[in-house]
């Protein structure tokens, strides 16, 4: 029997990079899956590379007019979720002395409020037994230059696998978080890192020679992590942070 077998898992940010990546991984367990996502093109093309057994909901986790639609949304596709991955999120970097107060607030509207609403939103469809991991970083724990909003966001998010999983510990739902190291996302793209080709290929140099495997994760690496904890081989596991890094932070 495969561990995801007859389990409805909800994957925000589901349409690329680590989301999408752990969409196809549930799926092959034996999961169906709803994805989200902000760009409804990006989210169309997703669905069609996952198949039937995918469902996608258009979802800004940044805005706060769209929870409740979400929800609603989630209550017609389906009677309950087993599992929930937060994975949505966005990292842009700047020094303190450039940051500005839209910067600041983005990242923590989509990192720590959508994260947290988001939970908010899927909660009343779990059932006792299932499964919330949230997808951090190791820049929760790291002290990286430039990263100090995106590093705070991820602490924050962090704090919630403590926290939630006592508060749901009577409905005997488990909170654990992966916090991955540099992966080859579109996260780490020169689009997203708002600087050149060069620019952008000079830090994923920098970061490679702080990795001890000598290279950025693959999504499908983080996937494989993301499975554990929603199935029931970590079922005697909460509150947990499970690092996958390449030992960047460890050694």
């Amino acid at each position: 029997m495969k561990r995801l077998e007859n389990k409805i898992a909800v994957i925000t940010g589901g349409n690329s990079g680590i989301g999408l990546a752990t969409a196809k991984d549930f799926i092959a367990e034996g999961a169906k899956v709803i994805i989200t996502g902000r760009n409804a093109t990006a989210l169309n093309a997703a669905l069609k590379e996952l198949g039937s057994n995918a469902q996608g909901i258009a979802l800004d986790v940044a805005n706060s007019g769209q929870w409740k639609q979400f929800g609603e949304q989630l209550k017609a596709l389906t009677p309950k979720v087993d599992v929930l991955f937060v994975n949505a999120g966005i990292a842009k970097f700047s020094p303190i002395e450039a940051t500005t107060e839209e910067l600041f607030d983005e990242q923590f509207n989509v990192n720590v409020k959508g994260a947290y609403f988001s939970i908010q939103q899927v909660l009343p469809l779990m059932p006792e037994g299932s499964s919330i991991v949230l997808n951090t970083s190791i820049n929760a724990s790291i002290g990286m230059a430039n990263a100090s909003v995106y590093s705070a966001t991820k602490a924050a998010v962090l704090t919630l696998i403590r926290t939630l999983s006592a508060e749901l510990l009577s409905r005997k739902i488990r909170v654990n978080a992966v916090s991955p190291g540099p992966v080859t996302t579109p996260l780490h793209s020169a689009g997203k890192r708002g600087v050149s080709e060069e620019q952008s290929q000079q830090v994923d140099e920098s970061i490679v020679r702080q990795i001890p495997l000598g290279r950025f994760g693959r999504p499908e690496e983080i996937a494989k992590a993301v499975t554990f904890f929603a199935s029931d081989d970590s079922s005697f596991i909460l509150g947990a942070e499970l690092i996958v890094d390449g030992g960047m932070a460890t050694l």
